[in-house]
């Protein structure tokens, strides 16, 4: 190859990092704003390294990253494709993902936390450490508390082995953004911020069909109609978590549709019966109740 040239297409097939794209786009339904951060940071990180090839100066561009959002929006889904780009592009090792939270790291007394937080680090190295609601980490109103030890523990990791392992901080926004502000040398070291907007209610129910059609179910029209109402419904409800509330939701109609199905013992079925989800199984729901 010369030396001055290299085959953008060839080296972009090389790292089959278009197939990661691709599965992203077709697992998650809307989300187009991440979908477009996650190719731009994928673009960033292939130029970075053909950039390298050719013996050119490199930014060294940060990879620690930072996903804000409610939850059941995919951040989860979002950061293990990433690990499989990260990988295929030769920034990590291993290309595994460990999700954590607080109790993983911080430990109840003095001189807990630090072997907690080092085992975590360790299971981790040559992969992605998924941090999920960080922000508890830093509980600045309680004096004993030893959240701050983990975070300077996960700094120095940061910054001296960034070539063994990328960290993603996890949380909803208003909060994070807090939890950056209380420490600079954080921030400055997380330079990738992803934000995952809600869905909306058509897209959940575009959402609810594909996990019925995953498990071979499927929604009568009436019941297609009630479950929009029913998603309208939950959104105003406390504690709704997006799609995790809508597979919740999916799980306790087929929980009712195999109740009412149960109930009709002298009937001979066919395939419609067991596979369909009727209004009624929805209906039942505690929020439809006045």
């Amino acid at each position: 190859m010369n030396s001055n040239f290299i085959n953008l297409q060839e080296e972009y097939n090389k790292t089959q990092i278009q197939s990661i794209l691709d599965q992203l786009n077709k697992d998650l339904i809307g989300l187009v704003p991440v979908k477009t951060r996650i190719r731009e940071i994928a673009a960033l990180l292939l130029i970075d390294r053909l950039r390298k090839q050719l013996g050119m100066v490199s930014g060294n561009p940060g990879l620690h990253m930072s996903f804000t959002g409610s939850p059941g929006t995919g951040k989860t889904t979002v950061a293990m494709k990433m690990a499989d780009i990260l990988y295929r592009l030769g920034y990590i090792k291993k290309g595994h993902l460990l999700t954590v939270t607080r109790d993983d790291l911080v430990g109840q007394y003095i001189g807990h936390t630090a072997p907690k937080t080092k085992e975590v680090l360790k299971q981790a190295l040559g992969g992605v450490l998924f941090i999920d609601e960080a922000y508890y980490l830093y509980k600045p109103d309680n004096e004993r508390d030893y959240g701050a030890e983990a975070i300077e523990i996960l700094l120095q990791v940061m910054e001296n082995q960034r070539q063994d392992l990328v960290v993603i901080f996890a949380g909803y926004k208003d909060r994070m953004d807090k939890f950056y502000e209380s420490n600079p040398g954080l921030s400055s070291r997380v330079t990738n911020h992803v934000d995952f907007p809600d869905y909306t209610s058509e897209e959940l129910l575009a959402i609810a069909k594909l996990m019925l059609q995953e498990q071979q179910y499927q929604l009568s029209p009436d019941a297609d109609r009630v479950l929009l109402e029913y998603i309208n419904r939950r959104m105003t409800q406390p504690h709704f978590a997006n799609a995790r509330s809508i597979r919740n939701a999916i799980d306790r109609s087929r929980m009712r549709q195999a109740n009412r199905i149960f109930a009709q013992t002298g009937k001979v079925l066919t395939k419609s019966d067991l596979v369909t989800i009727e209004s009624e199984d929805i209906l039942k729901s505690r929020l439809f109740a006045s």
